[in-house]
């Protein structure tokens, strides 16, 4: 007769205390935390390195004369028109109204687009009726909005406010329902079964597992916002508005002075990357080590 099947339990040497912890093991993120200096060259030198052949290239072209100085200035050009912006403090009040318009945006748009994601994520009828405009509105370039909320605000922070949000809030939106439609279904029918209502149950179980697409969607929406910004401050310029960076641009363009478009052009990429460092990746990381993808990082 076949000898009866026998648990691993039940099995002379097999320690299942030792399994049960090795499995535990598995399931718990490693974290291999890297010296501070070595951290601190890993994500500083590439960057500088990349600057620094960037400027030497530039200076390089420029030094050749192919072409004209009204054209492509000299790096040291831009550097003393920025220094000059720096000294008349002008460049704090221009940053401030630029940075301080796009956030107040963003936060708005993320209060708008997450109830409204989850409405199109959860309801057919309106993801059948309102998914394909949120599609549609995010590969509409936001400049295109700028003429219609100048007509229908005139040149007020209504306009600037306008655009900002409909540049946003449709990526927003569309990546919260991207995260929710990735959620393994046993989630929310765990939830049905706890007894979770329908607020519960996405502020408990649908949010924080859609967690990653919705940060991924809120990035895009910032970067969005951040350009819809531009573009209304570029059109949309009178005294009452104040001058931001894309008036800042523009008051370049209009002078005829190349080196203060390239410094304008400089500060809009330099805010934009000190805000993502700044507060996307971080974020970004603290939610993927959270869920074991990015322990190597540390």
């Amino acid at each position: 007769m076949p000898a009866p099947d026998v648990l691993d339990g039940d099995r002379p040497g097999v320690d299942t205390a030792a399994v049960g912890a090795g499995l535990d093991a598995l399931d718990t993120p490693t974290e291999q935390r890297r010296p501070v200096l070595r951290r601190v060259l890993a994500g500083g030198v590439p960057p500088l390195v990349a600057v620094v052949l960037f400027l030497a290239v530039w200076q390089a072209v420029w030094a050749s004369a192919f072409y004209p100085e009204y054209q492509l200035p000299a790096p040291l050009a831009v550097w003393h028109e920025f220094a000059r912006t720096v000294e008349d403090g002008r460049i704090w009040g221009i940053v401030w109204n630029s940075v301080h318009r796009a956030v107040l945006g963003f936060l708005a748009s993320v209060a708008i687009a997450t109830p409204l994601g989850l409405l199109v994520a959860k309801v057919p009828v309106v993801r059948a009726s309102i998914g394909p405009l949120l599609a549609g509105m995010q590969s509409l370039p936001s400049v295109a909005w700028v003429p219609a909320a100048v007509l229908w605000f005139g040149l007020t922070d209504a306009t600037i406010y306008f655009v900002v949000l409909l540049g946003a809030i449709p990526s927003i939106a569309n990546g919260l329902v991207a995260g929710i439609d990735q959620v393994p279904p046993i989630l929310p029918r765990v939830g049905q079964v706890m007894g979770a209502g329908r607020f519960d149950a996405a502020r408990l179980i649908l949010l924080p597992a859609a967690l990653p697409g919705y940060l991924a969607g809120c990035k895009q929406g910032w970067a969005f916002s951040w350009r819809s910004l531009m573009a209304a401050e570029i059109i949309a310029t009178s005294p009452q508005l104040g001058i931001g960076l894309g008036a800042y641009l523009k008051e370049g363009s209009d002078f005829n002075s190349m080196p203060g478009v390239i410094a304008a052009i400089f500060l809009i990429l330099l805010v934009g990357v000190g805000i993502e460092l700044l507060a996307f990746r971080p974020l970004e990381r603290r939610i993927l080590r959270a869920r074991g993808l990015a322990a190597g990082d540390r």
